[in-house]
């Protein structure tokens, strides 16, 4: 029986198209290592941006969802 991590199933969060540049401004603020490309976020791709900022940040989805609710 094959068993799915919880980390890879989806993004717990939802970002407002028109909200995303003010938590983009803040989260390059906090984490220097963060570029453009890795922030990048178009409408419905919460889940492709939770994947990019787990593999870059080193954190869990968990950590994730609570870093951008926080913002």
């Amino acid at each position: 029986m094959e068993t799915t991590k919880p980390d890879s199933i989806a993004a717990h969060f939802l970002i407002a198209a028109n909200s995303w540049g003010d938590k983009k401004f803040k989260l390059k603020n906090r984490f220097a290592q963060l570029t453009d490309e890795d922030l990048f976020f178009r409408e419905g791709g919460e889940l492709e941006l939770s994947q990019r900022l787990r593999s870059r940040l080193n954190k869990t989805a968990a950590e994730i969802d609570a870093l951008i609710a926080g913002l």
